[in-house]
């Protein structure tokens, strides 16, 4: 039985590093397309792999992405400029990675090919955390980088071709490519770190998912494309939607010495507050498997490690 060709732009990132070596590990050849912006070697221990391709390259290049795009079954469109943050320093590369080269992807592909984009949960905005936020929950960005990606959503579930978008929440954990600035992974990384944190806006609630089962729901999105196709779909864990005081006190209980400090003392210019059900998703048949406690732990021993090497890391 030949094994299932898979593109994913942005591969060497946070996620993508994480999801190349699941698909891998599953049957799949993965090629991923990057510009190693980041200057990242994510992908190296791959090389050895002979399903693993990797192709340097901007996903903006339509000469480029004419040449390969139509030779995988499904496409994992990654690349983007990520956060509120970068996507308002670079506004212009938020545009035309987060929104426009969605576009074009699916213009180049056929609609044979299964493509499965990754929106972020912030779309939902500035609901109040007594809000359920199911799918069909008005989306009403407020930065930059959500409207880009809920523009982009918008596009793909309108286009004649089918689709299948992912409303990603807060991802935690370990990777290859790390990224500390992300909340649950900031948290343990300041406990362990500098032994306190100084939370603002503590009540405000997120929903959480682990970076391993991403992974395993865009697998799961490719094996059952069919039934999937042409909506929205939460990815959280269910019971994840915390605060920021609650995630600090879960946090913890792995670091008792960990000092949490609430003062009013700033404003987030992302306000997102609200519970989200993913009971759309569980309805498809995936299940998470990975915990925030399972998160929490592997942080710590990842943390210790890099804070040996760099005990100011914080990038």
């Amino acid at each position: 039985m030949s094994k299932k060709r898979v593109l994913i732009t942005g591969g060497a990132g946070y996620i993508g590093s994480v999801l190349t070596d699941h698909l891998l590990k599953n049957n799949f050849e993965v090629t991923c397309l990057d510009n190693l912006i980041y200057r990242q070697t994510s992908l190296f221990p791959f090389a050895n792999n002979s399903d693993f391709n990797f192709v340097f390259g901007d996903v903006r290049n339509r000469k480029l992405l004419e040449s390969m795009v139509n030779n995988f079954e499904a496409i994992i469109p990654l690349a983007a400029i990520v956060g509120m943050s970068a996507c308002d320093l670079k506004p212009h590369d938020a545009e035309t990675i987060n929104r426009d080269a969605i576009i074009l992807i699916n213009e180049l592909r056929n609609n044979n090919q299964k493509l499965i984009f990754p929106n972020t949960n912030s779309g939902y905005g500035t609901k109040t955390g007594d809000f359920f936020c199911t799918e069909d929950t008005p989306l009403e960005p407020i930065t930059l980088y959500g409207k880009v990606k809920c523009e982009a959503e918008k596009y793909l579930l309108e286009n004649e071709k089918d689709a299948v978008t992912l409303r990603l929440a807060t991802v935690f954990g370990t990777s290859p490519r790390m990224r500390t600035d992300l909340l649950v992974n900031d948290f343990v990384l300041k406990a362990m770190r500098d032994g306190y944190i100084i939370i603002y806006e503590g009540d405000f609630k997120r929903n959480y998912i682990h970076i391993k089962d991403v992974a395993r729901v865009f697998e799961h999105c490719i094996e059952n494309y069919d039934s999937m196709k042409n909506k929205p779909y939460n990815v959280g864990l269910d019971d994840a939607n915390l605060s920021k005081i609650e995630l600090a006190e879960k946090i913890k209980e792995y670091i008792p010495k960990f000092k949490v400090i609430c003062e009013e003392i700033g404003e987030d210019p992302d306000k997102r507050n609200y519970i989200v059900s993913n009971k759309r998703l569980l309805g498809t048949g995936f299940k998470t498997i990975f915990s925030l406690d399972d998160g929490i732990r592997e942080l710590i021993k990842g943390y210790n490690i890099l804070l040996r090497n760099n005990p100011h890391q914080n990038t």
